[in-house]
């Protein structure tokens, strides 16, 4: 099999632990080959977000044609569009280009909090959700897509999930990682209910910058892997798992912050180099 030509289109973190820097990591973590289109520059670091400029849609539109004209996409993984005339521009070119999976990540609360979504966009952002084969939101952000309250049981989180799946005709990745509980389930929802679901006991770890945009761009490639989102979402879990495990150990980002998870730590270790850094 040719290796997986994955593209993000998300904002850009300089400090490296969300957006196209998590998503590049966690394509090439599954063996993918990553390219990025930036629809947002960000100010931020694992404290938080400071500021962001967004590109004209016209450049981001020209980034979006460049890279489709000369290269064979077999995964889309959309992140942070940040504004409605954004969104719009993606999805013109989705529906022109009709990549064979694509991932929709809709950005608009971060881990900080904070918002990274214009309210005026949300509508356009919904517009996007039927082009898309799975939506990845958290839990604030499927309360936003469904307009109610946010979910507080996993059995009102499935709930919500089954009425944007019903609603977009699209799967829906349910996350729990935001329920105050004992383990952290995940599902693939249809409008009909769970097709897939996986379950791990919660991790006591502040490493879980960038966690939804690492998921979203391994579930992306994995199912260009495997040819199953029920296999992809499996993997993709158990890897995300030991990357936020391992992610403290990078010893990114100061005290009080949430740091990056440590994306490629599991091949660094089979590569021995990581234990050859240590000895240097």
């Amino acid at each position: 099999m040719s290796v997986p030509r994955v593209l993000s289109i998300a904002g850009s973190d300089p400090s490296g632990g969300a957006g196209i820097q998590a998503d590049l990591k966690a394509i090439a973590a599954h063996g993918g080959y990553g390219m990025a289109v930036v629809t947002a520059l960000t100010a931020q670091n694992t404290q938080g977000v400071r500021a962001v400029h967004a590109p004209p849609a016209d450049f981001v539109a020209q980034q979006l044609d460049a890279v489709s004209d000369d290269i064979d996409i077999d995964a889309v993984k959309i992140g942070m569009l940040g504004g409605a005339r954004t969104a719009d521009v993606v999805g013109v070119w989705l529906e022109r280009v009709r990549p064979p999976v694509v991932v929709l990540d809709p950005v608009m609360i971060a881990t900080s909090g904070d918002r990274l979504l214009e309210p005026t966009a949300e509508a356009a952002l919904r517009d996007l959700l039927s082009l898309a084969d799975v939506v990845t939101p958290n839990i604030p952000e499927l309360a936003v897509l469904t307009g109610g309250p946010e979910a507080v049981t996993w059995e009102q989180v499935i709930a919500q999930a089954r009425e944007v799946a019903a609603v977009h005709d699209v799967l829906v990745l349910a996350k729990g990682g935001h329920l105050l509980a004992s383990d952290t389930p995940d599902a693939l929802v249809s409008a009909h209910g769970e097709v897939a679901g996986v379950n791990g006991p919660r991790l006591v770890a502040t490493s879980t910058h960038g966690t939804g945009c690492s998921l979203s761009s391994a579930l992306a490639t994995l199912r260009v892997v495997t040819g199953s989102w029920p296999e992809a979402l499996r993997r993709a879990t158990t890897w995300l798992r030991a990357a936020i495990a391992r992610g403290e150990s990078l010893r990114v980002g100061s005290r009080g912050g949430h740091g990056p998870v440590d994306h490629l730590g599991m091949l660094w270790d089979a590569a021995g180099l990581r234990a050859r850094a240590l000895e240097a």
